[in-house]
């Protein structure tokens, strides 16, 4: 029987010729196809994808943080076309369906605290426009209209449409798209590699960092901040892990100032750092959690917002009604897909494999600090960044062109020609993302360390 695969391989050419002629990807500089072929990938089995050309990489970054199961998980695709046959599509606009309320109780159940109220989203950006514009209409329903505005974190990705693409605080993500959505507000992330603060004691420098969510609250007046959003570990940066006693500092600090914590888990929750919800790794109790991603690994495009029994309240009573909601939220189909998604997590202990496996990822990666071009490697579970300079005494990063040069112009392809899939990001400093599927264990870890160790040598020579 011949395959979709099968026929891509035979013919890649036109495929790639296509690609470049029709397919407007998503975050790619086109001009960089002017002289070769758009990659086109055709298959992925467990931590592996192949291309059209019949070639096979790692997959180390999950497709996009997202698929904890691995590629090819057949019970998967089963789920999807049970429903399919069942009930192919139907909205959640005033009626509900059987796998929407079945997911919405798994995940209430096992949320932290009283997180039992569910909105499904379609992906982790409108997840996180959900509780930006829920926040604002609970506070006009409780009587405190003039709390609108959210803090979030220099450097921190939020998403893509207008009101999470505001949240988000990468400057150079949003200058093409300003005038964005006013009233939000920037603090400084939890990056203890370039402190300047408490540079010599983690805990502090930790505290220092919340105190500057206060600080931001105060001046603003706490009677116009309705929300923090932060990720539990950030990802833009390379994966700036919570100091200890972050999280509790920030809690007390929303408490103080009526103000709501949003964790926002698309990257975190579900496995990544070895908890379903990443808040209960640190120890702390949101009063919102957006998720996406690996809710359904990847396998169809679902998201959802936990939202606590305070905040659905006001929304219970009379003719109120939060004015929101999306075709495809709660999609019947991707919502068969995330239960089983679950079930395999579950059943394969996924969660408990990342957490006993993450010190040998870790110490796997530490190999590379010995590279002069590696700084610093950081992050949790399986979800780490890799930090790149040109002085290790120093930390002295790269300029603007040296990045061009060694990113974008060989580190990228190289990486990917050498047979790993990751990220080589620049929006702060120069970092590597690794973010592979849950079942990677050492033969895979030491692939990557391997990879990277060639590629990384090479790219210190272009410096």
């Amino acid at each position: 029987m011949t395959t979709t695969a099968d026929r891509a391989s035979a013919d890649a050419p036109s495929l790639a010729q296509a690609a470049r002629s029709n397919l407007w990807m998503h975050f790619t500089r086109h001009s960089a196809y002017d002289e070769t072929d758009v990659p086109v990938i055709v298959r992925g089995e467990g931590p592996y994808i192949w291309d059209a050309r019949g070639k096979r990489y790692l997959d180390g970054l999950a497709g996009l943080f997202a698929v904890q199961v691995g590629h090819g998980r057949e019970e998967l695709a089963e789920a999807a076309a049970r429903q399919t046959k069942q009930l192919a599509y139907f909205p959640l606009w005033g009626h509900a369906h059987p796998t929407a309320i079945e997911l919405a109780s798994r995940l209430a159940s096992a949320a932290p605290g009283d997180l039992n109220r569910v909105f499904f989203t379609v992906s982790g950006g409108e997840s996180v426009e959900t509780a930006w514009k829920l926040a604002k209409q609970y506070f006009k329903l409780v009587g405190k209209p003039g709390k609108h505005k959210v803090i979030s974190r220099a450097l921190a990705y939020h998403g893509t449409s207008q009101g999470a693409l505001s949240i988000t605080g990468i400057p150079g993500a949003k200058a093409d798209f300003e005038p964005l959505v006013p009233s939000t507000l920037r603090v400084p992330n939890t990056n203890f590699y370039r402190a300047t603060e408490h540079a010599d004691d983690y805990e502090a420098y930790g505290r220092w960092a919340a105190d500057q969510i206060e600080q931001a609250i105060e001046f603003e007046g706490a009677d116009t901040v309705a929300a923090v959003f932060l990720e539990p570990v950030q990802n833009t940066g390379g994966c700036f892990v919570p100091p200890p006693g972050y999280f509790a500092r920030v809690r007390e600090i929303c408490d103080k100032h009526d103000v709501l914590l949003v964790s926002d888990e698309v990257i975190c929750a579900f496995g990544r750092v070895g908890h379903d919800f990443a808040a209960k790794r640190y120890g702390y109790q949101p009063d919102i959690i957006t998720t996406a991603k690996g809710l359904t690994s990847g396998y169809a495009p679902l998201g959802a917002v936990l939202a606590s029994e305070r905040l659905m309240e006001p929304f219970t009573r009379g003719e109120t009604t939060f004015m929101h909601g999306s075709t495809y939220g709660g999609h019947p189909v991707s919502c068969a897909v995330a239960l089983v998604n679950l079930d395999l997590m579950e059943r394969e202990d996924l969660y408990g494999h990342v957490l006993r496996r993450e010190s040998a990822f870790r110490s796997t990666l530490d190999k590379l600090l010995d590279l002069p071009i590696v700084g610093d490697v950081r992050g949790a579970g399986f979800f780490y960044g890799i930090e790149l300079v040109k002085d290790k005494a120093t930390k002295e990063t790269f300029t603007a062109a040296e990045s061009e040069r060694v990113l974008r112009g060989f580190l990228s392809e190289a990486l990917f020609e050498a047979g790993l899939y990751c990220r080589a990001d620049d929006r702060a400093e120069p970092v590597v993302q690794l973010s592979p599927p849950l079942v990677c264990d050492q033969r895979e870890f030491d692939e990557m360390e391997q990879i990277l160790r060639d590629t990384l040598t090479r790219a210190w020579q272009l410096l």
